[in-house]
């Protein structure tokens, strides 16, 4: 027995749904990973600068006062 024109038609377009659904699901899976990633570095980077400032007024107060 042989598939009729509409069941191909609707195994196709569910196919092609769940294909799409899947892209869709990696592509979001991505953004987020690299929104993580981003905000991983972003607070790196702060706690850099928070050290270095932090160093700084530690080196101003162990100076000798003329």
């Amino acid at each position: 027995m042989s598939l009729s024109r509409r069941e191909i038609a609707v195994d196709a377009l569910q196919q092609g749904t769940e294909a799409a659904i899947a892209s869709a699901g990696h592509v979001a899976a991505i953004l987020f990973e690299s929104a993580r990633k981003i905000t991983t570095e972003v607070g790196a980077f702060a706690t850099e600068i928070f050290e270095i400032a932090e160093a700084s007024r530690k080196a101003a107060g162990d100076e000798p006062r003329s």
